[in-house]
C-alpha cells in the first residue's frame, strides 16, 4: 500500500525497544522489510546468521564495528554493507556516540514478527530462543 512514513516515526506509529536499541519499521512488503535504528554507545547485536534473508545496513550517522564471517570491519557514516544469508555477522557500537542506520532485509521473512515479539524483552535466553524460531540463529561466544 502506498504511503508516507514521516521522519522519526515507524509505520503505524510502531517503535520497538530491543535490548537497548530503538527500531522503527519504515517499509514492509513480502519482498523487503526496512527499519531505522538507533544504537546507543555500547549496544550491539552479537554474531548471528539470517538463514533465509540477505541483510543490508546503511549508516546514517556514526560508526559500527562489525564482525563479518569472523573478520573485523568498520562501517562509517555513508557506508553500506551487504550481508548475504548464511554469512555470520555481528554489529557493535564501540564509538562512544549514538549510531543511526537504515537496515533492510530481503525477503521480509519473519523479521517483523520477531521484532514485535522481542519488544521490551530483557531475558537474553528468550531473545535467542525466539530468534531461532524466526530464522535468525545466534552463534555461541568464541571459546
Amino acid at each position: 500500500m502506498a504511503g508516507i512514513c514521516k521522519a522519526g516515526e515507524g509505520l503505524g506509529g510502531i517503535t520497538w525497544n530491543i535490548l537497548g536499541q530503538t527500531y522503527r519499521p519504515v517499509a514492509r512488503t513480502l519482498t523487503s522489510f526496512a527499519f531505522h535504528t538507533l544504537f546507543p554507545p555500547g549496544t550491539f547485536v552479537p554474531p548471528h546468521i539470517h538463514t533465509t534473508q540477505d541483510e543490508f545496513i546503511h549508516v546514517l550517522s556514526g560508526r559500527f564495528d562489525l564482525v563479518l564471517d569472523g573478520q573485523p570491519a568498520v562501517l562509517e557514516t555513508g557506508g553500506t554493507v551487504e550481508l548475504p544469508k548464511g554469512i555470520p555477522h555481528g554489529i557493535f557500537n564501540n564509538s562512544g556516540a549514538d549510531v543511526t542506520a537504515l537496515f533492510w532485509v530481503s525477503p521480509s521473512g519473519r523479521l517483523y514478527d520477531l521484532f514485535t515479539r522481542l519488544h521490551d524483552l530483557t531475558d537474553v535466553g528468550e531473545v535467542v530462543r525466539l530468534s531461532a524460531a524466526h530464522d535468525v540463529d545466534f552463534l555461541p561466544p568464541p571459546a
